[in-house]
């Protein structure tokens, strides 16, 4: 009944590439050290949502701030997808679920097991759906020459935050999660369907893997040259895919 064509209109000149976080503080330092200038905006009920564009090495790139949760980070990746973004760089926050992955460390996903809503209304039902199918090797030879250290592995892709239970986080262990996180599967569904490219990658933050939570980084001020360097990872895959 809907389609992003309804709402949302090509945007002429729009880079193919975007790189989105959901962190506001790591996405403003980003927009200032790359000096980059409002090329258009989508909307939601509470507000207007500006996407940018920069110069990064002689190349542009589109900048956008996620909103977190799937069902609105699927939404405005549609906007992206319909303005003609053709490739989706996605980087955030997860809460780790194997207390030895160092905080602020890089979590590559494989696969995301899905439980959230929105993936199931883009893709036949199943438990997990494949992640970074196409750029997987792409990333890994990037953070290898870059001497990053990082974890490949499935994430556990969840809607609400405040029940990831103790007894819920075992059994995800035991299905293989590294890592838990509220949009990677439905980021996935929705770009496959759309016949679009989606790159995803976290930092470890909060701890699960432990008797009683622990937030380490988790807040979006603490860390932030190490986060900013993420954003440079971003940014020089950005370069490697065009």
């Amino acid at each position: 009944m809907i389609n992003p064509w309804n709402i949302v209109k090509p945007v002429d000149g729009i880079p193919k590439v975007v790189i989105s976080c959901y962190a506001k503080t790591t996405f403003d330092r980003m927009i200032c050290e790359l000096g980059a200038s409002i090329f258009a905006h989508t909307s939601t009920a509470n507000g207007i949502k500006p996407v940018y564009k920069a110069n990064y090495k002689e190349i542009e790139v589109a900048l956008f701030m996620m909103d977190v949760g799937a069902p609105m980070s699927g939404g405005l990746l549609e906007d992206l997808f319909q303005m003609g973004i053709e490739k989706a760089i996605v980087f955030g926050t997860c809460g780790v679920l194997d207390s030895t992955i160092e905080d602020c460390s890089i979590i590559v996903p494989d696969c995301a097991v899905r439980d959230e809503g929105t993936s199931y209304h883009y893709a036949p039902p199943a438990d997990e759906i494949q992640v970074n199918k196409r750029y997987l090797g792409t990333l890994k030879k990037l953070l290898d020459e870059l001497q990053v250290k990082y974890t490949v592995g499935k994430v556990w892709t969840t809607d609400a935050f405040y029940r990831e239970t103790v007894e819920k986080v075992r059994r995800r262990k035991e299905q293989g999660c590294v890592c838990v996180d509220m949009e990677c599967s439905a980021n996935a569904a929705v770009a496959e369907f759309r016949g679009k490219d989606l790159i995803q990658f976290f930092y470890a933050a909060d701890n699960l893997d432990t008797e009683e939570w622990d937030v380490r980084s988790l807040s979006n001020y603490d860390k932030l040259e190490e986060k900013d360097r993420i954003a440079a990872v971003a940014l020089e895959l950005a370069r490697r895919i065009q």
